[in-house]
């Protein structure tokens, strides 16, 4: 879709780091705000710059310097701060020379410098947090910004006395469409479809155990199982090789391009709990079995997890906990109670915003015209 808006149309600035959880909702709110006449910009680093597919492609993309501090070492600290410094002073330039009516950040430390300049030259900021607990950079830079737009519910660390909307995460078009659909009951010796989710990070653990576990079931209940497993390149071939030998239906890839297609035809996700995750399976209704990164800063994939298990959608399962013998008992009680499944995608759609995108636009728009 083309920018409709024209030159004298208001800009906005959009600035997000480089994952899928940061990239997804600002392209969402790009193509919502471009249906709505606004100009945008979107602001990232030199790795970020004119990479994006889809809407964020078509716009005009600029880059500034900024650099990771976590967890890195003291003299790696120091260049990263030295850099996005310089990159605060760069992204002031671009603000003032284009003079947006709101800046909007999606997080990861390529936005840092965007929204810091928002802040010292008192412009609208919009924060939209992805995750259930609050990064800390974005805890940071709540203090001042102008609206906190909320994916979850309740979203712990928020600082005191901010302004917070519940807007929801912005998931794929194709997938929020399937908001409200009927749910493919799973019949009685009928195919029972699973798709497995590894994550940005692949989940190395799921492809050591899911495989194994699933080839130790009975011969009979293999033959109704239909498995699309998503995982790390380098795990593609091993994976393949497990269902091969177990005689089990599948599909394993590093990358899905139907996840619409999935999503309306599975049975059952196991996935990680990232928030784009998390979001989409609740647009979507899919019952899953959910287990968190535990090396997700601040446990937050536990937290992003909690709504869809209290709705009754999911079933959450730390990663300590998730073995051969747990999966194969999950797998043989849903088949053997399938009307738990059907529950089960009620209990998600409880959870799902699909109109997160527009709410989200919305909200901007109202900050918009209350700084007039």
């Amino acid at each position: 879709m083309k920018q409709t808006s024209s030159k004298q149309s208001p800009l906005i600035i959009l600035t997000a780091g480089g994952t899928g959880g940061h990239v997804y909702p600002a392209e969402a709110l790009a193509e919502e705000l471009g249906k709505r006449g606004f100009r945008l910009l979107l602001v990232t680093d030199s790795r970020g710059l004119n990479n994006y597919k889809g809407k964020l492609s078509e716009i005009p993309n600029a880059a500034v310097l900024s650099g990771a501090i976590m967890g890195k070492s003291k003299w790696f600290k120091i260049k990263s701060l030295f850099k996005t410094c310089i990159g605060v002073l760069q992204a002031a330039f671009i603000i003032i020379r284009n003079n947006p009516v709101a800046i909007v950040g999606f997080g990861g430390y390529a936005s840092f410098p965007a929204c810091m300049a928002a802040i010292l030259l008192g412009k609208n900021l919009i924060i939209h947090e992805q995750n259930s607990v609050m990064s800390r950079t974005n805890r940071f830079l709540a203090k001042y910004a102008t609206l906190i737009a909320e994916s979850f519910a309740g979203t712990r660390h928020l600082p005191e006395d901010v302004k917070t909307k519940l807007t929801g995460m912005p998931v794929r078009k194709s997938i929020a469409a399937l908001y409200g659909r009927d749910y493919p009951e799973l019949k009685d010796g009928g195919v029972f479809k699973i798709l497995i989710l590894g994550g940005s990070q692949g989940a190395k653990i799921f492809s050591d155990v899911i495989p194994e576990s699933l080839a130790g079931l009975d011969s009979k209940i293999k033959e109704r199982l239909e498995i699309y497993q998503q995982c790390r390149k380098d795990d593609v071939e091993f994976v393949a090789q497990t269902y091969k030998k177990a005689k089990i239906k599948f599909e394993a890839a590093a990358f899905f391009g139907n996840m619409d297609e999935l999503y309306n035809n599975v049975h059952l996700v196991i996935s990680r709990s990232g928030a784009s995750s998390v979001s989409e399976i609740a647009a979507a209704g899919v019952p899953s079995l959910l287990i968190p990164l535990p090396t997700a800063a601040d446990d937050h994939q536990s937290s992003n997890a909690e709504g869809l298990q209290k709705s009754g959608g999911a079933i959450v399962i730390r990663q300590d906990n998730f073995t051969n013998s747990k999966l194969q008992e999950i797998i043989l009680h849903f088949i053997n109670n399938p009307g738990k499944l059907s529950a089960m995608s009620a209990g998600a759609f409880k959870k799902g915003i699909p109109d997160a995108a527009a709410r989200l636009a919305d909200n901007v728009e109202k900050v918009i015209s209350r700084s007039k």
